[in-house]
């Protein structure tokens, strides 16, 4: 359990830097992160940090694709781990 809480700990502040990075180099004309990363980030567990990063530092707030996909994929993630702890707890008759 405590692997599970750093590593989701690292992934969000990973998550939360690429938003500060892609902000700053926007700004400035720079070469930017590829938005796919910053959807792989979130697959891999950190949507909180990248959309509250987004939401605060007002990066990709504009684009749908973001504001809408990246709380879906929070969204499903959550259902899937309801889903995965709670098997066990149906009954037996129920084949999922």
């Amino acid at each position: 359990m405590l692997f599970l809480a750093v590593y989701l700990l690292l992934v969000n502040i990973i998550g939360a830097i690429f938003v500060v990075i892609d902000k700053k180099r926007a700004k400035k004309n720079q070469w930017r992160i590829p938005e796919r990363n910053f959807f792989i980030c979130c697959i891999l567990g950190g949507c909180p940090a990248v959309y509250a990063a987004m939401k605060f530092f007002h990066h990709k707030t504009l684009h749908k694709r973001f504001m809408w996909g990246i709380p879906a994929i929070f969204i499903v993630q959550i259902i899937a781990l309801i889903f995965l702890y709670t098997k066990d707890l149906l009954p037996s008759f129920v084949n999922i």
